[in-house]
């Protein structure tokens, strides 16, 4: 009785085994073309989207759905050379500018029916090297970086498109017209009637394109004539310094200043709340213009007035970019159009 019990556990378990293995093996190419009545190779070109007769292709995708065949889209792009995914490098998705970039890019990837590999840097050199490597090694077509090592090691063989930083004649660069930007909002604020400004930055020491922002900014100023000073700050450096600059301007309850420009909208959001904890009001008593064209909840009011980027504008290119071929035909620098948007913190 005991031989008995111990057989029939035995043949269960062989029974069992047997079962779970076919469950878990992947259905075929071949599986496929065998519910289908058909030869592999039309399996294969229905799969590649290549052109059978009409029953054929119903019977293969009839087949397709009933074993739920899933191609193996990445094992297909390494035979091609082209895995149809691109890496995008990002400091982080927490900064409204950055998520907006994460966003359209994705998207513009996904019109192409290309995948999206995100990798967060968070401003660490070392990290954005390492992406770089991982990406390779997991044969992107290409990557799109915002970064911040100036020492980036880069393999020729992978294409590479640089966001708001030149990295060498031959890598792209896609960013907005920052000098444009920075003489915009020195005339707009002229125009509101402002008569003594202030240039507020925080930003990369790195020779980037957004530094250009304040030499725009200059020369607005002097275009019209408008007296202006500066405070600037390198990434690290305490915010206070800035509240600092503030009370040394301030008398009599007064600042000496009635315009602000601030190289960001963030930058911005932090000055509006000083600026309202020394009992100044805004717009009233003093005008403030961002730059970024941050949103509330991404696609509502403006935070701030601010010199707008064209987000996805840039996120098109960058793919297009890209993607491209022909490595020649690819510009060093594309520099995109910005634009005014009044957010309540100017009169208008």
């Amino acid at each position: 009785m005991i031989e008995v019990y111990y057989k029939i556990i035995a043949i269960s378990r062989k029974v069992w085994s047997v079962m779970m293995e076919k469950s878990n093996s992947a259905p075929t190419m071949k599986d496929v073309a065998k519910e289908a009545g058909v030869a592999l190779g039309t399996v294969s070109k229905v799969v590649n989207g290549l052109p059978v007769g009409e029953p054929y292709r119903i019977r293969v995708e009839e087949a397709i759905r009933k074993l739920n065949y899933q191609v193996n889209s990445y094992a297909q792009g390494l035979k091609a050379n082209r895995t149809h995914t691109a890496a995008l490098l990002i400091p982080n998705t927490y900064l409204p500018f950055f998520a907006s970039l994460v966003y359209h890019i994705n998207l513009a990837l996904l019109k192409r029916k290309y995948r999206m590999l995100l990798c967060s840097t968070d401003y660490d050199p070392g990290l954005e090297q390492e992406y770089v490597a991982m990406a390779q090694q997991n044969k992107v077509d290409g990557i799109i970086g915002l970064t911040y090592n100036p020492d980036l090691i880069l393999d020729e063989t992978t294409p590479f498109i640089a966001i708001d930083r030149s990295m060498g004649p031959r890598i792209p660069c896609v960013t907005s017209d920052n000098f444009a930007g920075g003489q915009l909002a020195a005339e707009k604020l002229a125009d509101l009637g402002c008569r003594n400004v202030a240039f507020l930055r925080i930003g990369s020491s790195l020779n980037n394109e957004p530094n250009k922002r304040k030499a725009g900014f200059e020369n607005g100023c002097l275009s019209r004539g408008l007296p202006y000073e500066m405070k600037i700050l390198n990434d690290g450096e305490s915010y206070e310094e800035f509240a600092l600059f503030l009370k040394e301007h301030m008398q009599n309850g007064k600042l000496a200043f009635d315009g602000i420009f601030c190289v960001t909208d963030t930058l911005a959001h932090l000055i509006i709340k000083m600026l309202s904890d020394m009992g100044l009001r805004v717009p009233e008593d003093v005008q403030v213009i961002g730059f970024d064209g941050t949103r509330h909840f991404g696609d509502q009011e403006y935070t701030c007035s601010t010199i707008v980027q064209p987000v996805p504008e840039i996120a098109e290119m960058c793919v297009e970019l890209l993607l491209q071929e022909n490595r020649q035909a690819k510009p060093p620098l594309v520099c995109l159009p910005v634009s005014y948007a009044y957010g309540g913190t100017t009169n208008k």
